[in-house]
């Protein structure tokens, strides 16, 4: 037995002869996105690519450090599996975590780790992760999901063909109202004729989530010296940031008058309100806590909106099954409730399948806490982990027909519920998942029943949609979804 323990300790590979791109000193990869086959928006596809040329594990360089992608479901597993009771992260934004620093800002819950992140995340999961806390808003979220329909339907009258102008945008200002009543307890007018505020965010938010993706993957000179592009960055950045910590002061100002003429009725800043009253959290905390729940779904929330909607425009048969369930559940005038929400397993399973086929991020990152093996090689601890699933959502050996739309996958007994529970993981794992889940699935749910309910969608045949790589992952073009009004 001793004889035998050597043997398997020689067989496991250093962490330098993990496979990958080739690199220069300083440079790294990054001259791979300027000059190779994969540009720096085409991000996605290029790890796609290296997970066929070098395997389940690749060690980059980008930005001057080593960051190693991890693309086998178990090897994921194996990560999240020692997590400890603090998971460390790198900044999704490691330009906007600079920002911050520069301008003496929280780094807030998705930059911050250690004891300060489980301070900050420990006193507002009660707001946002519990089902019957995320519910309390369910009748704002439907009145204004309302809103946003009847704002398409008046836009979609003035097109000739059906189509919105800008359908990013509307949703982004749908995105912003419905974010500013959440956090603020305000009313914005974005969904508004005439509406230039909201498309101001909307625009800054898409520059910045732009410029942070180009810079990622370019020569890390703006970590040195104020580059064109950096100085675009903190523009959008000051921008954005200015018009939301204004709205958050306001909104502390508007409570604490309430409260002194005791006018302050139970719902009103339910969640501000919330936050205030936690002694563990300072102005500063509430502030930065605030304004990721406002600012989040432009970058998440909406994109993945707009696949949902381009899914259901190209696949006329599935929209009809979805149609039906919700002609069965939701009854038009009158609200939606959290009894409603659950018995809509079709559009639930509609929108997963919408996340295999048209993910919103490319990886989830972890620095490894402890020394690993991974896929047979040594990964030392403190080392950048990219975890990258998304290569296998196409794999005919796990989704039979992966080019197909089919929510059927993931209900009772289909073929997604044999899927490794790591490869479908949109929302994160562990203590670290995204802490606006719940928000963002009721969001979700209730605008798509609400448009489907309205709308018989239509998309232009012999167009195809595809992603772009900024940060996150966008639609590559408008989304021509055609809004005709059932009869």
């Amino acid at each position: 037995m001793s004889a035998a323990r050597p043997a398997v300790a020689s067989s496991i590979k250093s962490f330098k002869s993990i496979p990958g791109p080739r690199s220069l000193p300083l440079v790294g990869s990054c001259l791979h996105y300027r000059y190779g086959a994969r540009s720096k928006t085409a991000y996605h596809l290029g790890l796609g690519d290296m997970f066929r040329l070098y395997g389940p594990l690749v060690r980059e360089q980008i930005g001057g450090k080593a960051v190693v992608h991890v693309f086998s479901p178990d090897d994921i597993k194996t990560v999240y599996s020692v997590e400890g009771k603090w998971p460390v992260i790198p900044p999704l934004q490691e330009t906007t975590a600079m920002y911050r620093e520069q301008k003496d800002m929280s780094l807030g819950l998705g930059n911050t780790n250690g004891e300060e992140w489980y301070r900050l995340r420990s006193n507002c999961q009660q707001r946002m992760l519990r089902p019957k806390e995320v519910s309390h808003y369910l009748p704002s979220v439907d009145s204004i999901a309302v809103e946003l329909v009847d704002r398409l339907a008046n836009l979609s009258k003035r097109n000739k063909r059906k189509e919105i102008e800008d359908l990013r945008l509307e949703v982004g200002r749908w995105s912003l109202e419905n974010a500013a009543h959440l956090v603020f307890d305000m009313r914005m007018g974005c969904l508004q004729d005439g509406d230039l505020w909201g498309k101001d965010m909307v625009d800054a938010n898409a520059n910045i989530f732009k410029l942070s993706g180009d810079l990622k993957l370019s020569v890390p000179i703006y970590k040195l010296l104020v580059t064109p592009k950096w100085r675009q960055l903190v523009a959008a950045e000051d921008k954005f940031y200015s018009q939301a910590i204004a709205l958050c002061d306001q909104a502390i100002l508007s409570l604490k008058q309430a409260v002194e003429d005791g006018s302050l009725s139970a719902d009103q800043f339910y969640f501000l309100s919330y936050l205030l009253s936690r002694p563990a959290l300072s102005l500063k905390d509430v502030t930065v806590i605030c304004l990721s729940l406002f600012s989040d779904g432009l970058s998440t929330t909406t994109p993945t909106i707009l696949f949902n909607l381009y899914c259901l425009a190209s696949w006329p048969d599935v929209q009809q099954k979805v149609y039906q369930e919700i002609k069965e559940n939701v009854v038009e005038n009158q609200p939606i409730s959290p009894n409603i929400l659950s018995n809509l397993p079709y559009l639930k399973a509609f929108v997963k399948e919408t996340f295999r086929l048209w993910p919103n991020g490319t990886e989830v990152s972890r620095y490894c806490e402890q020394d690993l093996t991974l896929s047979g090689y040594q990964v030392p601890a403190g080392t950048h982990l990219d975890l990258n699933p998304s290569v296998h959502f196409n794999d005919p050996n796990l989704f039979p027909e992966p080019d197909l739309h089919l929510p059927e996958r993931w209900l009772r007994d289909g073929s997604g519920s044999n899927v490794h529970p790591y490869i479908l993981t949109p929302f994160g794992h562990g203590t670290r998942m995204c802490a606006g889940r719940r928000f963002a699935e009721q969001d979700l749910y209730v605008v798509l029943a609400r448009v489907i309910q309205r709308f018989k969608l239509e998309y232009p045949s012999g167009e195809q949609m595809g992603q772009v790589y900024h940060t996150l992952l966008f639609p590559d073009r408008p989304v021509r979804v055609r809004f005709v009004e059932r009869k």
